[in-house]
């Protein structure tokens, strides 16, 4: 009995001390860049690439930073000039999911901007606490007000769904058109069933293990498509690389962890008023989705009733679609761009009243 008693006592002790291990709040980091990049607004911090990143861009990219607040600045990419398409990645890529969208689109025509979600890629680090879905979207929307966009054309996908539109739901008049891909507006009205991923991620202890020690988040992105040789060994450096060298690697897991559950999670009430501004919506707008996406194929019905005039186009794809079938949404966005200028010829058409 004493032996047993030691045994049990040493793996108390041990798993104790794997808590201790894993479970980190971790601590607000705030990248540094060197010069300047210009813009018509202003003048923006700017962040020169490492090589790893730098060669998956061509040349004529700018990359900056936003300092949305003091000590949060965001990283954005974007190429091109003319109408502002705003394309907003999520969980736990960049802006650099949208390279290959943007190498498919005129860059003659329009303007494509990238930001990176806080906690992500080469944007600030920040503590667990600090991940909620109001920061983000006031984080994101920090990054349009200084950039001072009076139109855009919107593009996002899994949590550049909640938080992109987030962003847009206050700041009334700016968005013209959109291409939704793989996210969600909805917010629940009772307890839902998650994902196996997102329902063990929630457990305290064996979520810090699967992610955090077991296995890499990063390693786990081929299996979430269609075909995983979409995304090779070079992109899993390129999105995880500046998250698990940047000196606080808790982003994944707190966005994960954002996910509402039931009507009680702190998420639901911001993403309420998303959903009420999505229903509200008139423009032009459309859907491409990725039918082999293994946690939100199943929400492309959902999605029509948010948008049920929007042409859809079905992929065989899967979550991280941008990496799949860049062609189909670049060609969503331009039919999108063209109702757009076309609503501007005519209403610039239209006889004022004195």
């Amino acid at each position: 009995m004493k032996t047993l008693l030691k045994i049990l006592g040493g793996l108390v002790v041990a798993a104790l001390l794997v808590a201790f291990l894993v479970i980190e709040e971790g601590e607000r980091v705030t990248p540094t860049g060197s010069g300047t990049v210009n813009l018509d607004v202003g003048s923006f911090e700017a962040l020169p690439l490492p090589d790893y990143a730098g060669e998956q861009v061509t040349g004529d990219y700018k990359s900056y930073l936003v300092e949305v607040e003091p000590g949060i600045k965001v990283h954005v990419l974007e190429v091109g000039s003319g109408l502002p398409l705003f394309l907003q990645h999520g969980n736990p890529t960049s802006g650099f999911l949208y390279r290959k969208v943007a190498a498919a689109l005129p860059t003659d025509r329009v303007r494509v901007i990238m930001p990176t979600l806080v906690g992500l890629g080469f944007s600030s680090k920040v503590p667990v606490s600090e991940h909620t879905l109001d920061n983000h979207v006031r984080w994101i929307k920090g990054v349009l007000d200084q950039l001072q966009l009076t139109e855009v054309v919107y593009a996002g996908q899994d949590w550049g769904g909640p938080i992109g539109m987030g962003a847009l739901a206050q700041s009334p008049g700016l968005l013209k058109g959109a291409v939704i891909m793989n996210t969600g507006f909805s917010a629940p009205t009772g307890p839902i069933e998650l994902s196996q991923a997102h329902a063990t991620v929630r457990t305290p202890v064996v979520g810090e293990l699967v992610i955090n020690v077991f296995t890499s988040i990063f390693e786990m992105l081929p299996r979430m498509q269609g075909d995983p040789n979409s995304i090779p060994p070079a992109i899993q450096e390129l999105y995880g690389r500046p998250v698990l060298d940047g000196g606080n690697s808790v982003a994944p897991l707190a966005l994960m962890r954002m996910v509402p559950d039931g009507v009680d999670h702190p998420s639901v009430a911001t993403q309420r008023i998303t959903e009420a501004y999505v229903r509200g919506l008139d423009i032009p707008a459309e859907i491409v989705w990725g039918m082999n996406d293994p946690i939100l194929a199943k929400g492309l019905p959902i999605m029509k009733t948010l948008f049920p005039s929007a042409p859809v186009t079905e992929t065989q794809a899967g979550h991280f679609l941008q990496e799949e079938v860049p062609d189909d949404i670049a060609a969503a966005l331009m039919r999108v761009v063209a109702q757009v200028e076309a609503n501007r010829m005519r209403s610039d058409a239209e006889p004022t009243l004195e």
